[in-house]
């Protein structure tokens, strides 16, 4: 009987070995919380088939939408951890975390970050109506002009509300905030003078910009857009450390195991270097990212920090 129970034992053992080792024997889910147009779907969508050849199996993108990825996130992290069904994962998740949602998971804890993939800088803009040319500007006329101005974003807890409200904590300005359904809905606001301010995706406002009918004052990460290079950042502008920008990840259940995650951090590394990937998505304002599972993890435990000092100093709860 003892003989029985070893050989089963080895067996199991070494059969969740073989599967580590020779995955992916069949197709791998991605789900992600937002609609087919957005922009992590399309992120999500150019990478897959990249690695989809890597690995030698197809990466089938699931989009399950609602509660700001909260529904996505909650069904990968009660998926089996086998590297099956795979989150990509955003900003919004770490927001979510930090303004202390009741949830059924713990982002930081329930998963297995594998890979940041791609980041879009947000654009600080101004409808010309206001006369302000820079960063400097803004500041001053905010200060003197307490809720005097107003900002779009795309609906309260989003990365471009809290984008404004850091920006708001870390000069002791007070503009109103003004919530959309998305950011598009601000966007005409902002071409009509409705709201004056906003931080918006560069691909949806450079466009506006060029024309004249918007002005732009930096971007929003430490380092410059690739779209607008020409375009200081909010750090070099005045703000040292001020860093947004809606970013995407690739994350499995915790507990998958190692020889899984590597695998997928090989494949997704290289595909991030493909000019079948590059191309596409820079020409949208998109710019690849890459690491390795320890730098992702660290990265979302600074993002939770951070999102949680500014949801405190904003006031805001669930």
């Amino acid at each position: 009987m003892r003989r029985w129970w070893l050989a089963v034992a080895m067996l199991v053992c070494c059969t969740g070995a073989a599967t580590a080792e020779d995955y992916p024997a069949r197709p791998v889910r991605v789900v992600i919380g937002f609609g087919p147009g957005a922009t992590a779907d399309i992120t999500l969508r150019t990478l897959t088939p990249k690695l989809g050849q890597s690995l030698g199996q197809q990466f089938i993108v699931e989009n399950r939408t609602g509660a700001g990825s909260n529904l996505a996130a909650d069904f990968v992290a009660h998926a089996p951890k086998d590297g099956y069904t795979l989150l990509f994962g955003t900003i919004a998740n770490t927001i979510n975390a930090a303004i202390g949602q009741k949830l059924n998971f713990d982002f930081a804890t329930d998963f297995a970050p594998i890979t940041l993939t791609a980041t879009v800088p947000n654009i600080l803009v101004v409808h010309p109506s206001i006369g302000v040319r820079s960063v400097a500007d803004l500041i001053s006329l905010a200060r003197a002009k307490p809720d005097g101005l107003s900002y779009g974003s795309s609906g309260a807890g989003t990365s471009l509300h809290l984008s404004a409200e850091l920006f708001n904590v870390m000069t002791g300005a007070r503009m109103v905030h003004v919530p959309y359904p998305g950011s598009a809905q601000a966007v005409t606001d902002l071409l009509a003078g409705r709201v004056q301010v906003m931080f918006s995706p560069a691909s949806t406002v450079l466009p506006h910009v060029r024309e004249g009918k918007l002005v732009a004052l930096a971007s929003t990460q430490l380092k410059r857009a690739s779209v607008a290079p020409d375009l200081p950042t909010m750090s070099e502008a005045g703000l040292a450390g001020f860093d947004t920008g809606v970013w995407t990840g690739l994350l499995a259940p915790a507990g998958t195991p190692r020889a899984v995650i590597d695998a997928l951090a090989r494949a997704t590394n290289a595909a991030l270097k493909s000019p079948d990937v590059i191309e596409p998505l820079q020409k949208q304002g998109i710019d690849m990212l890459g690491g390795t599972p320890e730098e992702f993890t660290a990265y979302i435990k600074s993002e939770i920090a951070k999102w949680e000092r500014v949801t405190a100093a904003a006031g805001l709860r669930p």
